[in-house]
């Protein structure tokens, strides 16, 4: 199984689409709220160069908002 983290924040919609995208697929992820923890902020622009989110990790992939092509095929998922 692959390691899966987001970084988001609560009221962002391209977040929410990524996270329903997990769960209609049944893909085990870890959240983190940017928004809140500035610790994971920090994180997460050191990993992606950026602030705009979400950030997705999957193993050492990193995709920057929702690509559900990038997702599927780093996640093995049949288009």
């Amino acid at each position: 199984m692959k390691n899966v983290t987001i970084y988001s924040t609560p009221n962002c919609t391209y977040c929410k689409m990524t996270k329903d995208f997990f769960v209609k697929h049944n893909i085990t992820f870890t959240e983190h709220d940017v928004a809140a923890d500035a610790s994971k902020r920090a994180e997460m622009i050191e990993r992606s160069e950026q602030m705009g989110v979400p950030v997705t990790v999957i193993d050492d992939s990193v995709i920057i908002g929702f690509d559900e092509g990038a997702l599927k095929q780093l996640l093995d998922i049949a288009a």
